[in-house]
């Protein structure tokens, strides 16, 4: 008897509710529910712009109406009463539903069943993921199979179905299914013979204590970490460049880094996403728990010309939702952004006040403390104390008078010093960003900013005569590479171009003369620069200082007249093609007539000059013949050396996410239709109040929100994370729709299951290295992996885990594990990526044609996880074995099989690099061919080759050793080798390539 496709699929389902054990009682959200979704929430859904009537039938009371009503969509047991029945049922097209202008026919295995459900009484459940998960006790059977719970929940499916769970799988497959998974990488020789002897008895019956303790060792190995940091990452969608068109490069690496830690450490999922998502505004952040805030600065930033910052700000924004809506609740909250969801109870309002506790966030970047660095620099400032000791002997040496010629410089630098008073603001108004008046009448720029930015400053100034302003432009650690701008996308980082400056003085504008500047190279490209373009009236030009990010610079400012006393107002306009705001400076003003110039000594050296001769102590005038020898012509050489070594230490930066300060909060809009240009009425930060609400006391800001999703209330983060680890070791999560478990995701195959794992992890404090010790210490995961025709029958997809799904390994490990067989795999961890071998032109298309510059000696061969990612060119080996780009949030990869990736094993120049390097080791080994054959095979799929194999191989290997023998000039040219080494080596090499480009190197069986 034939069976149709829905009625195999609702019985097979069935079986997932042990409680029923009625194969043909309907389920109203395994079975009712779906069609609803997929046919008819489109019209009678959430979306109250979309319904085409008032009737609802997402809702429990939309269904069945009022029970007096003679007609309501659904009438328990009545097929007659229930609208919904007669509406499907009926001829009439303008009766019929759906309507088949919507090509949502529904089938008539649909109709069947929600016919039969009506009969049954037509029980109406809540959502399933939207409840709390249930605890219930595994069901036990009459069976000697299984090591812990889990495999009761599994037998107990397979027994309903007729089906029994396979064998344990052999001792070798084992053993490497098992390091693959949590260490990404296959077990060394040494490793293997290790656990063949210990784990496994005299029989090969697998010793589960043993294997447990091997278990607990790779959870600890500092490669787990690796390995479990790659997938998370693809959730982060971590990459080392902004995206776009220019795609320019990233410090992103110290997040990496981090999750690599956090992993290893054990950090508990619920501490592990709090930082993430709010790291930096826990008590007394430390610097990792700031860095840890870089999961959500890993969105793209647009860097093309024209483009409007604040836009692109809010794409990011409707992509950290997306995320977290994918990472943490498996939902589709992106589906909101436009209009209220089709399916899931998430209105358009919510969408926004979801996005509205993580828009109060500003985007600097933080020094990464670090003793090594710290340690350098003292030792360089010590270099460069020693060399100044020497300035002296050098300049007398040179011919000179020192003491002369310093009191001529001393003089001259007193005549040409101004008494500038600094002058503080009364108020400080912007378009945008956010001023703040610090210290020392210093003024700090923060938050937003556009591409046309106006700092307009108030100043009562009781000074008359004015004849000079200085402008400082000081550098910070807060701003975009030290600053003094703002500017953090396009072009120069942490630079600024002001187009005009001007003064009013009650009401009235004041006119500049002249305008000078301390910094010798000012010029953009081909472009002036000069501070004296700041008053030409010209919005075109203004000042720059380009490539002179992270120092202080001034500008002095002549008026035509001087400049009376009164309520001054300076404006300063900036504008570019992008945002080139000020970040941090100060004014100051002077009355004196001394000839205009910007020339200036280092702040402290600037002061002593007011200190007469006569009173200055031994240490101040050494302090000033120092800054004399330092800017000596005679001494520019050694000059240049001490100045050098006295720079800031070079500290790594980290993209963080800030809080914004409590007087500068970011409003949030909902914008009609999900348009930037169409912000509505402004929403307050409110979480998904159906799954559950605040408690009480949680602050309504990102650091709750964080704690609200972790909150054991709420049932859907627990279930998403378990079915994500279940997944990344079956192949399939419980529910195989892993970032939707809303209305249109997939029902659980195991439902009790899912829930048990789920209160199993919070009980167990969210660790997840226990979860992944549960899960693979379980019979389940031991199966092996030989599939029987009863099965495939049966459960054609392997949804019931009779037997251990194989699947092809991540384009990670599969490079990995190569290099590990080939011995060539560094162990070294941490830092900036790095780039291996890849075949040439892979950038020619991308913006600026970037070329690839393969990294040397062991950075060429690190772990995948470290190599550099960039969105627009992703790695060719990991892009053709479908490795994220790192563009958005990668919930499962896709498992693509084309000739494509045949091809890249056997010829990606990287692989031939491997292959070279591995067979010159099989042929200076000083074995025979059959004990090298035997190696290759465990070092590469850990297992020895059968009689067949060992046979085959030989003779391939016979045949192409003869080949290259009388062809010697073609195996150097491959190898680099002369004579038998070469025609050995390359004969190696191609038998190591065949095994690279097995099925078997590639999959976890």
């Amino acid at each position: 008897m034939k069976i149709n496709t829905l009625t195999a699929a609702i019985l097979l389902t069935a079986l997932a509710q042990p409680s029923t054990g009625i194969a043909d009682e309907i389920s109203f959200t395994r079975d009712i529910r779906p069609i609803l979704s997929n046919k008819c929430y489109k019209c009678h859904g959430p979306d109250e712009d979309a319904r085409v009537t008032e009737m609802r039938l997402d809702t429990r009371h939309g269904l069945f109406g009022e029970k007096t009503a003679p007609h309501s969509p659904v009438v328990p047991r009545s097929l007659k009463r229930s609208e919904i029945i007669s509406r499907i049922l009926s001829e009439d097209p303008d009766i019929r539903m759906p309507p088949a202008a919507n090509n949502k026919d529904l089938t008539a295995d649909e109709i069947t069943v929600l016919k039969a459900w009506v009969k049954q009484g037509a029980q109406w459940e809540p959502h399933w993921s939207f409840q709390a998960p249930q605890a219930t006790k595994a069901p036990s059977g009459k069976h000697d199979w299984g090591n812990n719970p889990i495999d009761e929940y599994v037998i107990y499916r397979l027994k309903q179905a007729n089906l029994s769970p396979s064998e344990t799988a052999d001792p070798h497959t084992l053993i490497r299914r098992l390091y693959l998974d949590l260490i990404g990488l296959p077990p060394t020789m040494k490793e293997l013979d290790s656990a063949m002897t210990t784990v496994f008895h005299d029989d090969g019956q697998l010793n589960q204590d043993r294997y447990g303790n091997l278990v607990d060792r790779l959870l600890n190995d500092s490669r787990y970490g690796e390995r479990w940091a790659r997938r998370w990452l693809d959730l982060a969608r971590y990459a080392d460049t902004n995206g776009y068109e220019k795609d320019r490069d990233r410090n992103m690496w110290p997040f990496r880094d981090w999750v690599i830690r956090a992993i290893n450490t054990g950090m508990p999922f619920d501490q592990f996403t709090i930082e993430q998502l709010a790291g930096d505004m826990l008590p007394n952040a430390t610097p990792q728990q700031r860095i840890a805030t870089g999961f959500h600065r890993n969105t793209m930033l647009n860097e093309e010309g024209g483009i409007d910052p604040l836009e692109f700000r809010f794409h990011a924004m409707t992509d950290r939702v997306a995320t977290t809506g994918t990472t943490w609740l498996g939902l589709t909250t992106g589906c909101a952004q436009c209009h209220t969801h089709k399916y899931d109870p998430i209105t358009h309002r919510q969408y926004y006040e979801f996005m509205a506790f993580m828009n109060n966030t500003d985007e600097p970047e933080m020094d990464i403390p670090d003793a090594d660095v710290d340690q350098r620099h003292q030792a360089n400032l010590a270099k460069a104390e020693d060399l100044i000791s020497e300035l002296r002997t050098q300049y007398i040496k040179s011919g000179k008078d020192l003491e002369a010629e310093f009191t001529v410089w001393l003089t001259s630098q007193r005549n040409r010093k101004r008494n500038w008073q600094p002058i503080s603001p009364a108020s400080l108004q912007t378009n945008l960003p956010h001023l703040q008046l610090e210290r020392n009448q210093v003024v700090f720029a923060s938050g937003d900013s556009t591409k046309h930015d106006i700092f307009e400053l108030e100043y009562p100034v009781k000074t008359e005569a004015v004849t000079a302003i200085r402008l400082e432009a000081l550098p910070d650690p807060r701003l975009p590479n030290y600053g003094p701008g703002m500017t953090n996308y396009e072009g120069t980082i942490g630079d600024f171009f002001l187009t005009e400056f001007e003064i009013q003085v009650n009401g009235k504008r004041i006119k500049l003369e002249k305008a000078v500047h301390s910094y010798a190279k000012n010029r953009y490209g081909n472009q002036d620069t000069s501070a004296q373009l700041m008053i030409d009236g010209d919005i075109q030009t203004g000042w720059s200082v380009h490539e002179g990010q992270g120092e202080r610079h001034i500008a002095i400012l002549q008026p035509t007249e001087p400049i009376p006393a009164g309520d001054w107002t300076i404006i300063m306009h900036f504008g570019r093609h992008f945002s080139s705001s000020l970040g941090k400076f100060r004014l100051s003003i002077a009355t004196d007539n001394k000839p205009l110039s910007a020339e200036e000594l280092p702040p402290a050296a600037e002061n002593l000059l007011d200190i007469p001769d006569s009173e200055q102590t031994e240490e101040q005038r050494q302090a000033l013949a120092t800054q004399f020898l330092l800017q000596s012509p005679e001494l520019k050489e050694q000059a240049g050396r001490i100045n050098t070594l006295r720079k800031r230490p070079g500290y790594q930066r980290a993209m963080v996410m800030q809080e914004r300060p409590q007087e500068n909060p970011r409003p949030t809009h909902r914008h009609h239709r999900g348009e930037y240009l169409s912000p509505k009425e402004s929403v307050t930060p409110q979480p998904l109040n159906f799954l559950h609400p605040f408690q009480t006391g949680t602050p309504a800001n990102r650091l709750g929100f964080a704690q609200w999703i972790v909150a054991a209330e709420n049932p859907l983060t627990s279930r998403v994370v378990v079915n994500r680890h279940w997944d990344a070791f079956f192949g399939n999560g419980i529910v195989t729709t892993l970032d939707d478990f809303g209305f249109q995701g997939n029902a659980p195959s195991h439902p009790h299951l899912l829930d048990h794992l789920a209160i199993e992890l919070l009980k167990n404090d969210w660790s997840i290295k226990w979860l992944h010790k549960y899960i693979v210490t379980s019979a389940t995961y031991q199966q092996s992996s030989v599939v029987n025709s009863n099965a495939i029958n049966i459960d054609p997809s392997n949804e019931l885990l009779s037997y251990f799904p194989r699947t092809r390994l991540d384009a990670e490990v599969i490079r990995d594990s190569i290099l590990q067989s080939a011995k060539l795999l560094s162990p070294k961890m941490y830092g900036p990526p790095v780039k291996p071998l890849q075949p040439a032109g892979i950038g020619a298309a991308a913006y600026g044609s970037p070329k690839w510059i393969a990294s040397i000696g062991e950075d060429r061969y690190r772990r995948s996880l470290y190599t550099y990612t960039k969105r627009t060119v992703p790695f060719a080996m990991f892009n053709t074995f479908d490795g994220p780009s790192g563009e958005s949030c990668t919930s499962k990869r896709n498992r693509s099989n084309t000739a494509l990736q045949a091809l890249t094993l056997l010829n990606d120049v990287m692989f031939l690099d491997i292959a070279r390097q591995f067979g010159q080791e099989l042929a200076e080994s000083n074995q025979d061919t059959e004990s090298n054959i035997r190696m290759a095979f465990l070092r590469l799929y850990s297992r020895p080759p059968n009689t067949d194999e060992l046979r085959e191989v030989t003779d391939v290997f016979n045949s192409t050793f003869e080949y290259y023998s009388e062809n010697p000039d073609s195996a150097k040219e491959f190898s680099g080798l002369e004579s038998e080494r070469g025609v050995m080596t390359t004969a190696w090499a191609v038998i190591v390539r065949a095994l690279f480009s097995t099925d078997e190197a590639i999959t976890k069986n």
